[in-house]
């Protein structure tokens, strides 16, 4: 299991080349588990229950159109016997085949642009029929979207534009996106506009508010005839969340939107750790921008070296269980109500940069939380074994 990004993380970095094949034969070995019966639809999450004996219980909970479009997205890169085995018998592009028929009930653009995406990306001949229900779905540019959403469409058409005339939607998913930051931030927000968001908290964003437009944009950028100004914004939001990424590794959760700070670290997640920050990352230097190789090898190492549980005996645990074939999904404080969050959000809108940090010492970080969602192995495989890096 080689590929260039594998290749270069071992030149790099060779005691994390086994940890990064570790992480990709455990996602492959916990895919298949996640289809739901039937075989054409992903469970929402995969929840654990620890028995008195020590044993483990996995029960599927949920089904999620977005995390099997992802899935898809991810397994695409497998060879073609391996993507049989994962999907249940199918390839990567007839499995997005199924998701595709689905889309005359799909009602979330979010949904709806990553099934475009994967259909671009596999090849599937019905990418029109795609790209058309993204387009009803975003008949109006101009109005507020959750960025994450936003970012998805924008991907999903820079993927299309070599078989598809997009420009002029490309552009405008573009420009969305870039106007959504306040004056002189490098970070995005959760919407591209006012409405969608408390006005207590609407300068409140998440990791996802970053990673997905800076992927997005780099991707725009790398295909036509360039995009400088998207390449450099994606490029600043890089620098920013590598700058403010925690000692240990961590990536952030909630940042200050306006002034690209931090609003409440935790909780951290595996994905951000294992999947989410190198795809959007790699993707950034596939198109040109800079090396921020690593940042991803210092958050990498976090899922095996967690400062957060270090010397607590009682909160101490792997968050990588190859017998189940998963990753725990976080660890957080275990506030009630997500108290601490509540209360920074509040403090940094009247106040930015005032964090309660008499709140570290009381809500300690040092809850596990025992889910594993489709997505989370989806975007592994894509930021791994993807790209030209």
């Amino acid at each position: 299991m080689t590929t260039s990004r594998l290749a270069r993380l071992g030149r790099e970095e060779p005691s994390l080349l086994p940890l990064a094949q570790r992480l990709l034969t455990l996602a492959e070995s916990g895919l298949p588990s996640m289809l739901l019966p039937g075989k054409e639809a992903f469970a929402f999450t995969m929840a654990g229950t620890k028995a008195a004996d020590g044993s483990w219980r996995l029960e599927r909970r949920g089904t999620s159109t977005r995390y099997a479009a992802i899935t898809a997205l991810g397994v695409r890169h497998l060879p073609e016997d391996r993507q049989r085995t994962v999907l249940a018998g199918r390839s990567a592009q007839e499995f997005t085949g199924l998701l595709v028929e689905s889309l005359p009930s799909v009602t979330n653009l979010g949904d709806a642009a990553l099934i475009a995406w994967a259909a671009a990306e596999t090849g599937h001949p019905k990418l029109s029929d795609a790209l058309a229900r993204v387009e009803a779905l975003d008949d109006d540019p101009g109005r507020p979207r959750y960025t994450v959403e936003a970012a998805w469409v924008l991907s999903a058409l820079a993927a299309a534009r070599d078989t598809a005339d997009v420009e002029s939607r490309l552009r405008a998913a573009r420009d969305r996106l870039l106007r959504s930051r306040s004056d002189g931030s490098p970070l995005f927000p959760h919407a591209t506009g006012p409405g969608l968001v408390p006005w207590y908290r609407s300068h409140v964003s998440c990791f996802a508010d970053q990673t997905y437009p800076l992927q997005a944009l780099a991707r725009a950028h790398a295909g036509g005839d360039g995009d400088p100004e998207a390449l450099a914004a994606a490029e600043a939001c890089a620098e920013r969340i590598c700058a403010l990424q925690g000692e240990g590794g961590q990536w952030w959760w909630h940042y200050d939107a306006r002034t690209g700070g931090v609003v409440e670290g935790y909780p951290v997640y595996s994905v951000h750790q294992h999947a989410m920050a190198p795809t959007a990352l790699f993707d950034l230097a596939d198109a040109g921008g800079s090396d921020f190789g690593a940042s991803v090898r210092k958050g990498l190492r976090w899922l095996t070296d967690v400062p957060e549980l270090a010397g607590h005996p009682t909160a101490q645990e792997p968050l990588i269980l190859d017998e189940l074939g998963v990753t725990w999904r976080k660890v957080y404080r275990g506030d009630p109500k997500k108290a601490v969050r509540a209360a920074r959000g509040l403090s940094t809108r009247a106040a930015a940069g005032l964090r309660l940090k008499p709140l570290d010492r009381v809500y300690r970080p040092l809850s596990v939380d025992r889910e594993c969602r489709p997505y989370e192995f989806g975007w592994m495989l894509h930021a791994w074994l993807g790209g030209r890096i």
